[in-house]
């Protein structure tokens, strides 16, 4: 089930237009965590793109957010973020 969230989130995040996007599945190490009830993910995500220059931590967070919110906080339960321009 977790692959299929994770190709969500994949697909989502194209419309960044990274130039880097590493996805990595992290709900093996919330097992019994009450948010992973229920079959809800917990990722990991790096990405690299030219929308974040000039933006700060906050800002490249939301516009993550904002292509995944309907996904959140089911199936996706958790997202934690590494949001940078490409140097």
């Amino acid at each position: 089930m977790t692959t299929d969230h994770k190709a969500l989130l994949q697909e989502r995040l194209q419309a960044l237009s990274p130039t880097l996007l590493e996805i990595v599945d992290e709900s093996h190490l919330h097992a019994g965590h009450a948010g992973s009830r229920g079959g809800a993910s917990h990722f990991r995500v790096h990405i690299w793109c030219d929308a974040f220059a000039g933006l700060g931590t906050v800002a490249r967070h939301r516009l993550v957010y904002d292509r995944v919110n309907d996904l959140m906080p089911f199936p996706i339960h958790a997202l934690a973020i590494v949001a940078r321009e490409p140097s």
